[in-house]
């Protein structure tokens, strides 16, 4: 799961089932100062289902900042407190490997997994991996205090971001479903677009001053019928 709060629309968040389409890994992209980045959330199986997938297919992404989870691999490479070493996690480091990725190393080296059953030892199988080279982005801290009712407690890294987006908008303009301005901005759009004179394109210029004018028409209708409101905790954009 991925909880993007509607603060950072800017960044226009997407997802990728059109790149990766496994149930168990999330490939999420966002903009920043123009240039695209991208982040993987990954939960893998005991049979290692969603790692398997990923050696498999081929996936052409560059920029991919992050890539973290639930790997349920038990290792000395991330554990020192393990005495063994796991051939998935070979198949691992060849996956992180191709995309440029390296283990990172958190700033509190403490468990990652504290079973319910007290007999059975606590464990580190939520890793992350990070860009290879980054100055800013190379640790993460795990926090147990954070951890509520489950027995994994969260991970947790801050992504600097450019000056131009350092002060988020938290109002928006908006239009109330099933309003009256509702109604008036279709009707507008409706109306000025099947007046749109688009019997005699010949070239591209005449496309493009059209798409122009009925942009700014839409516009002019959104701002009419629309209203600023703030965005809080619990906005949905819906």
């Amino acid at each position: 799961m991925i909880f993007i709060n509607i603060r950072l629309s800017s960044f226009r968040f997407s997802f990728h089932k059109d790149i990766i389409d496994h149930r168990d890994i999330i490939l999420a992209s966002f903009f920043n100062n123009s240039e695209l980045f991208w982040v993987m959330n990954i939960y893998s199986d005991s049979s290692h289902s969603a790692i398997k997938y990923l050696k498999d297919t081929e996936i052409n992404i560059h920029n991919l900042l992050i890539m973290t989870g639930d790997f349920n691999i038990h290792d000395n490479l991330w554990n020192p407190l393990f005495n063994h070493h796991s051939s998935t996690s070979n198949d691992l480091i060849i996956i992180v490997n191709s995309f440029n990725l390296s283990l990172s190393v958190s700033t509190n080296q403490i468990p990652t997994r504290y079973p319910d059953n007290i007999n059975d030892a606590n464990s580190v199988i939520d890793l992350m991996f990070l860009q290879c080279g980054s100055t800013k982005l190379n640790q993460y801290s795990i926090h147990p205090d954070w951890q509520l009712t489950s027995n994994h407690v969260p991970l947790m890294i801050t992504i600097p971001i450019t000056e131009e987006y350092k002060y988020i908008n938290i109002h928006k303009r908006t239009i109330s479903k099933n309003s009256n301005e509702e109604d008036s901005f279709l009707k507008k759009v409706i109306t000025s677009f099947s007046t749109l004179d688009m019997s005699n394109i010949l070239e591209i210029s005449q496309l493009e001053n059209i798409v122009a004018d009925f942009t700014n028409i839409v516009e002019s209708a959104w701002m009419r019928n629309s209203k600023i409101v703030n965005i809080i905790k619990h906005f949905k954009s819906w």
